[in-house]
């Protein structure tokens, strides 16, 4: 059995893809976990499966949601060992013809939920000197994206965010990662409307799900601060801290060009 430093976990955004995963292979390893999301059915099929976990229905585009995945990661009762902040949609198309309310819905699950979920969190490892808080980021966080501009963006906030935090916790016993995945066949390309990535890119660009998963949590258990999956993409951002961002810049916008 695959074991972790962790006796128990949350993850949000665990009804599908990276986060049910990440849910399959903590139960896999015997760790109670509480499973977040809006789609009670799928998070009791999963729960159902494995001792010990317990499900949150919960909306975190909503202050309610939010505030009921804080209560939960605050517990001095309850106490979690490792929070994963998942949830997270996209939004693909010319900034100036998306709708801005769906783009304000983006920014507050991608941005304020992980922000004030991470805040509870930390307070509370802090305060016990020992945790785990892992964010889900992208490789679309180190460089600008046209035609998924806010997505890009709130991803850089969340990988520079994490790494900011990943050092405020050095030396407290706390760790603090980003997961940062390239493309992954999940739900998220029918939700972001960019179903046709599966088609326009070859296999070798796309990393498993199970491969994303287990990365995050190997990385976040040895206090990686960025986790990339697969060769690829570390490759990739690695090369993006060189080039010059008017070169990624452009770069970005001629694949844009090319998917549409």
């Amino acid at each position: 059995m695959r074991r972790f430093p962790f006796a128990s976990a949350l993850v949000t955004g665990a009804s599908s893809g990276i986060g049910a995963e990440m849910a399959k292979q903590l139960g896999e390893a015997g760790v109670p976990t509480v499973l977040v999301a809006r789609r009670a059915d799928r998070l009791e099929e999963i729960a159902d499966r494995f001792d010990g976990f317990s499900v949150i229905e919960a909306d975190l585009g909503t202050g309610v949601g939010v505030n009921a995945v804080v209560s939960a990661v605050g517990s001095s009762e309850h106490q979690i060992d490792l929070v994963v902040n998942n949830a997270g949609f996209g939004t693909s198309g010319q900034f100036a013809d998306l709708d801005p309310d769906r783009l304000g819905d983006e920014i507050d699950l991608n941005v304020t939920a992980l922000t004030k979920i991470s805040n509870a969190a930390l307070a509370a490892m802090r305060e016990r000197g020992s945790g785990y808080l892992l964010n889900v980021s992208s490789v679309a966080s180190f460089q600008p994206a046209p035609g998924l501009a806010v997505y890009a963006a709130t991803k850089a906030y969340v990988t520079s965010l994490t790494e900011a935090l990943h050092e405020e916790m050095r030396g407290t016993g706390v760790h603090v990662s980003a997961l940062c995945p390239g493309l992954t066949k999940t739900e998220f390309q029918a939700r972001s409307n960019t179903s046709e990535y599966e088609a326009t890119f070859p296999d070798f660009a796309w990393t498993s799900v199970q491969s994303v998963a287990s990365a995050g949590l190997d990385g976040v258990a040895k206090n990686r601060a960025i986790i990339v999956p697969g060769a690829l993409y570390r490759g990739l951002v690695a090369t993006s801290g060189v080039v010059p961002r008017s070169v990624t810049r452009r770069l970005s916008a001629l694949a844009s060009k090319i998917r549409t």
